[in-house]
């Protein structure tokens, strides 16, 4: 089973409002496996993003005003769009996985509408998991992420989460010296629904507030059920 799958196609849909931002943000991806032993699978991707951003001139906060590319918009409305692409690797197992990526390669070359945002670097993202059944009703998932980018302090993330009787999920995660979260969510036959309140700490300035996050995943080709006795259903 950990060998199944050889080609994988997945879309993925991104909404946030942030201030005067709000962002949508599309991306389609086909990832191919490659086999290295009788356990472990490289596998190799690419996705084209398509990302649209309004500014809502009513919104800019005093320190937006003071950005002269910025300050330019109050009262009035404003979109731009970023066609991008991102590339990556990764190590699998069905216990766990290593992986490298990049996105923004093209560092937003192609855009249209208005520019209102100066640069759009690459980022270089390395994740890793580790997943393990303790019982037939309880198995514990880790997860680690960071992320570096020119001008934006790296960005590091730890996960834990348990999955109960293959239904639901409890986690607790945090951003280093940036933001804790809580997270819960559910898992049907082929729908999986999470929620994430995520608060800073130490009063850092790039979270002023509390975030709530909703995802929603639906599985096209296969159920959210064990093929082996000891599977864990998601990372």
């Amino acid at each position: 089973p950990a060998l199944m799958g050889k080609n994988a196609l997945s879309v993925n849909m991104l909404q946030d409002t942030y201030g005067a931002f709000r962002e949508t943000e599309l991306i389609v991806s086909y990832a191919s496996r490659v086999r290295l032993t009788e356990k472990h699978n490289l596998r190799l991707g690419a996705g084209v993003s398509y990302q649209n951003i309004r500014l809502d001139g009513n919104a800019l906060t005093s320190e937006d005003l003071n950005d002269p590319t910025l300050g330019q918009y109050l009262g009035g409305f404003s979109d731009m769009q970023v066609v991008d692409f991102n590339i990556g690797l990764a190590l699998t197992h069905s216990k766990y996985y290593l992986s490298y990526g990049m996105h923004r390669v093209g560092g937003g070359a192609i855009i249209s509408g208005d520019e209102f945002i100066d640069s759009y670097p690459a980022s270089s993202i390395i994740q890793g998991g580790y997943r393990e059944a303790l019982s037939p009703n309880v198995a514990l998932i880790f997860n680690a992420y960071y992320r570096t980018q020119k001008d934006v302090n790296d960005n590091f993330e730890l996960n834990l989460k348990t999955l109960l009787m293959d239904r639901f999920w409890l986690g607790l995660g945090t951003r280093v010296n940036n933001a804790t979260n809580l997270q819960m969510g559910i898992l049907t036959k082929r729908l999986r629904i999470g929620y994430l309140f995520e608060f800073p700490v130490g009063g850092d300035y790039n979270l002023p507030g509390n975030t709530h996050e909703f995802t929603a995943v639906f599985n096209l080709f296969r159920d959210n059920t064990r093929r082996t006795e000891n599977e864990v259903l998601i990372w």
